[in-house]
């Protein structure tokens, strides 16, 4: 009997949701935001639209419960449109929300059908720069060095 009961508790340190080890100590609602793709607003909404508690811990979740909420979560039951990663998706057309690497290797698509169409985004992207409008003449500078050069700063400015 000792055997079951230390396998049981063994099994509820990590809980698997969308291929994400969860720590079993976590409640619901901050647990799920351990997994890519989902953040707290998500989190929040998807608990509250499928009437599940946020507050229980993921240890306390039976394995039913955590397959219809892994289910529940792809299907994106009670997510509204507003809230998913994946609005009038280039391909389909479709309003989706992506989870884990499958939404690591859209973005890395995405960034390269940009650059082959050469886009401005697409650019900025391939040359290291901000893409969205921030500054450049302070940020964005890595790799180069600022400030005086080491040959001016020994020698005074002599050769």
């Amino acid at each position: 009997m000792e055997k079951d009961h230390k396998a049981e508790s063994k099994i509820k340190q990590l809980i698997r949701i969308l291929n994400t080890d969860i720590p079993g100590h976590y409640r619901l609602g901050y647990g799920l935001t351990k997994i890519k793709g989902v953040g707290a607003n998500l989190s929040h909404a998807f608990c509250v639209r499928n009437n599940i508690d946020g507050t229980k811990l993921l240890s306390e979740l039976t394995e039913p419960e955590v397959r219809d909420i892994e289910g529940k979560l792809k299907a994106g039951s009670g997510i509204d449109s507003w809230l998913l990663n994946r609005q009038h998706d280039f391909d389909t057309g479709e309003d989706l929300h992506i989870f884990t690497t499958d939404l690591k290797f859209r973005i890395e698509f995405d960034i390269k059908r940009l650059q082959k169409v050469k886009a401005y985004k697409g650019m900025r992207h391939a040359a290291g720069q901000p893409v969205r409008g921030q500054r450049t003449k302070a940020h964005f500078r890595k790799g180069r060095s600022k400030g005086v050069s080491k040959l001016k700063a020994k020698t005074g400015g002599k050769k």
